[in-house]
């Protein structure tokens, strides 16, 4: 049987291809996750503080950024919200078209301001001077495709606009400079291969006018003195923590130090690889996947449906947007794709 990247790491007991809903955890993450429940029941110290700051280091290695410029926390969806109660009234912000809800939600249900959206493919030469904001996730849940990052952020930037990018979907396998950009979002129970409860938040050295609305006592300076009355403000990203959800962090330290230790880019190559054996086998098999070059993560239209019969025969994946979406890590080998190739139907 042929060995994945990711070696003994992993012992999944299905065909585990959705990744692009949920990674599969390291053994050194659930070991150190186990523990640390355990020592909680005894009546001891978890360690989940500290962990949380070592995921944090890691993770600003992984982005490209000083870690003074990350904030840790739980959800995308909070820090998105963070980015759009802290923008002006009347304020304009872009997505892209089908983009995941908990990058494009919290700017709509934020009162007084315009989201407008425009193609992918198009989304750099939807900037306009109006326009405050650009927002999208550097690779497409629904499609896998890879947004052109370069275009986007030089369009802002000869706008005057922001830029938020979402890597949930891409952290772990694309090579990201965070720096690149005013704000980056992650959760990290994708491609990072941590438990739910895992997220980052970038921002420039200026915190890019945020306000730390939901500042607690994580948020201050000291936080061992922060527990009592308004205190002073971190004086780096840390301001915009969410209080750890500790026996995850415990985890994500493990998790984390995986991926870094493989290397984005190995990983994408392996990942890579895998995808365009499944394009191209799929295609001969008569159904063509939708276009995204380069991403491991590939949607079949016509096939969702065919996810809960696979699932009966062992193999995960998700129906998505009535496509069959197989998404390829570093767990994965090519047994994993010639097994689900041989059980797709033929309609050629």
């Amino acid at each position: 049987m042929e060995k994945s990247l990711g070696g003994a790491e992993f012992a999944p007991r299905t065909t585990y291809l959705d990744t692009a809903a949920f990674g599969l955890l390291p053994t050194r993450a659930v070991t150190a996750m186990r523990t640390a429940v355990d020592r909680a029941a005894e009546g001891r110290y978890h360690g989940g503080y500290e962990a949380a700051e070592v995921s944090r280091a890691t993770y600003a290695r992984l982005a490209g950024v000083p870690v003074a410029r990350v904030a840790v926390g739980a959800s995308v969806a909070v820090y998105v919200g963070l980015i759009a109660a802290s923008l002006p009234s009347g304020a304009e912000v872009l997505v892209a078209e089908g983009d995941f809800s908990s990058l494009v939600n919290p700017f709509h249900v934020r009162p007084g301001l315009t989201v407008r959206s425009a193609p992918l493919d198009a989304l750099a030469e939807a900037v306009r001077p109006s326009t405050a904001l650009v927002a999208v996730s550097a690779a497409q849940s629904a499609t896998g495709a890879i947004t052109d990052l370069r275009a986007v952020r030089e369009a802002a930037r000869a706008h005057g606009a922001r830029t938020l990018v979402d890597a949930s979907q891409s952290a772990g396998w694309l090579p990201l400079d965070a720096g690149d950009f005013d704000f980056t979002v992650c959760t990290a129970r994708k491609w990072l291969l941590c438990p739910s409860g895992v997220a980052f938040l970038t921002v420039p050295e200026d915190f890019g006018g945020l306000t730390a609305v939901f500042a607690g006592m994580f948020a201050g300076e000291v936080p061992a003195n922060s527990n009592y009355g308004a205190v002073e403000l971190a004086r780096s990203a840390r301001r915009f923590d969410e209080s750890p959800a500790v026996y995850s962090y415990v985890a994500a330290r493990h998790a984390l130090a995986l991926v870094e230790e493989l290397g984005p880019e190995t990983i994408h190559a392996h990942d890579a690889a895998l995808a365009d054996r499944f394009r191209a086998g799929a295609a001969g098999l008569g159904h063509e996947p939708l276009p995204a070059p380069g991403s491991p993560i590939v949607s079949v239209p016509g096939l969702g449906h065919a996810a809960e019969r696979l699932a009966e025969a062992g193999f995960q994946l998700s129906s998505r947007a009535g496509n069959l979406r197989a998404s390829f890590h570093l767990y994965n080998t090519s047994d994993d794709v010639d097994r689900l190739l041989e059980a797709l139907p033929d309609h050629r």
